[in-house]
């Protein structure tokens, strides 16, 4: 083979090196090896390299899979050495002849470091069964090591569990020879796994080193000597690798595509377990061939430049923030109030007068109360069922997806898994099959308690993780859906056994949850939150909206009827399909009002749209019921003022809120209707600097500091000193105590969300006034680089949404960045039947009011609705319009965006 056709590779990089063999297959061998090894080419540019990189293939690849790598450290700026190997009977090395097992392939690693000279320190880099072999070689340099990188590997066969079934049949006698060395079916079925497709010259650079079955004996040896139970020769040294993993302490780097048939998520999951101090990052949409998939070598980079000697580590200076009292503060980390654990007030309220009051209520579909508990009564459920998960095995650390509806059931078992120190895993149906499915087996879940239709979704699309039902099933429905057990059986067992009172060691530092957002801006994140920090949430929300014990809240958005009982509040979630906010009628607000004299409503914007549009069937009593709300909250997305202007005739004596915030950080800032219109009023008369140009978010809440990134000219928020000064447009920060923790197995996305020490980067982008408000222009990721100028699209969509023949307005661009067109997207009253150019009378009515707004707009289109995210139906998904548009403007047929 020859170097100069493998695209990617310079050619001065290969190499071959004879080494002798130590390896009990053929000791005193003289072997020849085949490597890409950037070494010579450093020594030439007078390059002194911070370390070696030991990048180790598996099978069927070689070497050709790290020349990102390798490219990457010949760079001057961070030269590393990288020797990427071609295994013996691999690639282009020798083919021995002789049968290597897995201890063989480990020790032949070892005499070629021998060989080589190879001095420390030394990172290992391995995929597939070349993790293993790679693993194993550090785990005997000890002296030499510096950190491992892994990517799609496995050390440990789950219990329970069977070898992946693309392998069981690469096993088959039937199979194995044909399709592993006769043929070069294996070889092809592996390269189909890239994501995009490898390119033609890229495919054929992988098969060269295989070209003929003489070629291939190792792909089929390699195959033979998986251990697939503990009678398999190699089991005990793939053992002592798995087993030696717990005492490796050096700094470790997981980069995992999960869309593996081979390689799924369970197995990195065990990998966590063994080296839980790792940073990991799941690449959404990549699989097994990671490299292929992704660029490695930039994630692979900036962790060697902060976890290995001669990294930086540097942190960036901060700057003050905008404050609750505007007061400056020198840009530390947001102080620690005392702890007291979330479920602190639920047990006050339960010791004390309101004991015997209600605590959680649950509506039936015909609009009267179906199921309460009080206070008493949902403490002790939640110690018998803190008593029963501990018999059943769950404990601190255990991961428990909940899969039931707002209601006593979930009430009780998230304060449950909370108290015993589980971590709660909460992915909403509001992500749609497809996001929730990718959500569970990401967060891989050691427990998942569901409802039946939760507990078949796990059944048919595999979701991990022991099932728990919520009530007891028949033993053959029991068998069907794999469910160990209920809810109720251990709630019996727990309350005979009397042991549910938590530890009073709990560690406020220690995960307690991971929440998903809605991914209305790309695949669902899961967000880490400790004790602390979701106790800082709680009485962040209590101290800005004045939510104490005995406050009575209808909750109408799934998640914050979870912070009701933490609250202190007593709890009713209406009757509405949760996954679908717009689903909550005016009746069913009413009625759910009724039930326990509500003080205080959430709802999304999308819900306040369907409770206007149906309150003319309200009856009387529903509206005295209305009338006692105190406060209403809505969040999920900007709520225009005509629309909470309108809420408020049918909630005369409420507060009208509409906090901002997220995932990562609720709540950020707060606003009231009156502000609101305050902001408005400004913006219009001119009256304070920056007001204007986006939605008016008010102030940070209780505790909160916020601040901005200036933007550069290209629509980039580049890491600098943060701001607070007003007309300054930038991606908005935040720092507060109830910001998350972290991305839950998103290195990466953390790396860039917590780039500015003390601060959470939202991808938002926004700007204060001289009042010290917050305006909010959009996301970061929406906004349009149009020729001079970069359009920040919520102005000119409010502008657009004024007009009455318009429901929902979107900016966004088209074609290549830096020269993008404007187009706006509507959805007009009525709904246009078809998607397509609009009227040339609405056309001309857009761009008029979007040039009002300082945006010159290419192009109208209309869409019979909005493309929104199905938690909030709300957000609107901009990326996808964008596509859509460019297609439509391009001659394509509309179709459905």
């Amino acid at each position: 083979m020859v170097a100069e056709n493998w695209p990617g590779v310079d050619a001065e990089w290969s190499r071959t090196i004879e080494v002798p063999s130590t390896s009990g297959v053929d000791a005193g061998a003289v072997r020849r090896w085949h490597l890409l090894d950037n070494g010579a080419q450093l020594s030439r540019l007078g390059l002194s390299p911070a370390g070696t990189l030991l990048c180790v293939h598996g099978n069927p690849t070689w070497s050709y899979l790290w020349r990102t790598l390798l490219a990457a450290g010949s760079n001057p700026d961070h030269p590393w050495r990288v020797v990427a190997v071609d295994q013996l009977d691999m690639g282009s090395s020798e083919r021995t002849g002789t049968f290597r097992r897995l201890a063989d392939r480990i020790n032949d690693l070892g005499d070629l470091t021998q060989a080589l000279g190879l001095d420390g320190p030394v990172v290992t880099v391995g995929h597939d069964w070349g993790g293993v072999i790679s693993l194993g070689w550090a785990l005997a340099h000890p002296q030499l090591l510096a950190g491992v990188v892994l990517t799609n590997t496995a050390v440990h066969q789950p219990a329970g569990s069977g070898i992946p079934p693309a392998l069981r049949l690469a096993l088959h006698p039937a199979v194995h020879k044909w399709g592993t060395t006769t043929s070069d079916a294996f070889l092809r079925v592996t390269h189909s796994l890239a994501d995009p497709p490898l390119p033609a010259a890229i495919r054929k650079a992988y098969m060269a080193p295989y070209r003929g079955s003489d070629r291939r004996a190792g792909v089929g040896n390699f195959v033979a000597d998986i251990p697939v139970d503990a009678s398999h020769p190699s089991f005990a040294a793939l053992t002592a690798v798995a087993e030696g993993l717990h005492g490796l302490k050096v700094p470790a780097l997981m980069l995992w595509g999960p869309r593996d048939p081979i390689f799924s998520d369970r197995y990195l999951k065990d990998l966590i377990s063994r080296l839980p101090h790792a940073a990991v990052h799941r690449f959404e949409g990549a699989g097994h061939l990671l490299a292929e998939d992704r660029n490695i070598a930039q994630p692979v980079f900036q962790w060697l430049g902060e976890n290995t000697p001669g990294g930086s580590g540097k942190a960036e200076a901060t700057a003050p923030g905008r404050t609750v009292g505007g007061s400056p503060d020198d840009g530390a980390g947001p102080e620690q109030a005392e702890f007291r654990p979330l479920w602190d007030l639920l047990d006050g309220q339960a010791a004390g007068p309101a004991g015997g009051s209600p605590a959680v209520v649950e509506m039936s579909p015909n609009g009267s109360p179906a199921r309460s508990l009080s206070w008493q009564q949902l403490d002790r459920s939640i110690v018998d069922l803190t008593a029963g998960l501990k018999e059943a095995g769950v404990g601190r650390g255990s991961r428990v997806s909940l899969m039931v509806p707002p209601g006593v059931d979930l009430t009780v078992a998230l304060y449950a898994c909370l108290r015993l120190g589980a971590v709660v895993v909460v992915a909403d149906a509001g992500l749609g099959t497809k996001g929730l499915s990718r959500a569970v087996k990401g967060a891989t879940p050691d427990v998942l308690i569901g409802i039946d239709r939760a507990l078949a979704a796990a059944s048919v699309l595999g979701w991990p993780g022991r099932r728990i039902s919520v009530r007891d099933l028949p033993a053959a429905r029991r068998r069907v859906l794999g469910v160990e057990t209920s809810l109720h059986v251990l709630a019996r067992s727990g309350a005979a056994r009397g042991f549910g009172q938590p530890a009073d060691s709990m560690d406020p530092d220690a995960p307690a949850a991971v929440l998903f957002t809605s991914g209305s801006t790309g695949p669902a994140k899961g967000v880490l939150y400790t004790h602390r920090q979701l106790a800082a949430m709680r009485d962040t929300v209590g101290a800005t909206f004045g939510i104490r014990p005995g406050a009575r809240l209808v909750a109408g958005f799934a998640p914050f009827a979870l912070l009701g009982p933490a609250l202190g509040a007593v709890s009713v979630t209406p009757a509405m399909d949760v996954t679908a906010p717009r689903t909550l009628t005016a009746g069913a607000l009413a009625d759910a009002a009724a039930a326990i004299n509500a003080t205080v409503v959430f709802a999304s914007p999308a819900a306040l749209r369907n409770i206007l549009a149906t309150r003319d069937g309200l009856s009387a009593a529903g509206h005295e019921a209305l009338r006692g709300v105190e406060l209403l909250l809505s969040a999920g997305a900007p709520v225009p003022e005509p629309l909470l202007a309108e809420v408020q005739r049918l909630l005369p004596r409420a507060s009208l809120h509409t906090p901002y915030g997220m995932t990562e950080a609720l709540p950020v800032t707060d606003i009231s209707l009156e502000q609101i219109q305050a902001a408005d009023a400004d913006a219009a008369a001119g009256a304070v600097a920056g007001a204007g140009n986006g939605v008016c978010v008010g102030r940070p809440v209780h505790g909160a500091r916020v601040a901005v990134v200036p933007l550069a000219e290209d629509g980039t928020a580049p890491t600098s000193r943060p701001v607070a000064e007003a007309g300054v447009t930038g991606e908005i920060l935040v720092s507060a105590p109830h910001v998350k923790e972290a991305y839950d197995r998103l290195w990466l996305t953390q790396r860039e969300s917590a780039g500015m020490p003390g601060w959470h980067r939202t991808g938002d982008v926004g700007h204060f006034d001289d009042a010290g408000r917050l305006w909010v222009e959009g996301r970061l990721a929406h906004l349009v680089t149009a020729p001079g100028a970069v359009v920040m699209p919520v102005g000119a969509e409010q502008a657009i949404e004024r007009l009455d023949s318009v429901r929902l307005a979107a900016i966004t661009g088209v074609g290549p960045a830096g020269t993008q067109a404007v187009v706006a997207v509507v959805e007009t009253v009525p709904p246009a039947r078809k998607a397509g150019p609009v009227a040339p009378q609405l056309a001309g009515e857009v761009r008029r009011a979007a040039l009002a707004a300082g945006v010159r707009v290419s192009a109208v289109l209309a869409v019979p609705a909005q493309p929104t995210d199905i938690r909030h139906n709300a957000k609107i998904d901009r990326s996808r319009l964008s596509r859509w548009a460019a297609r439509v403007l391009a001659g394509g047929r509309p179709g459905k965006p």
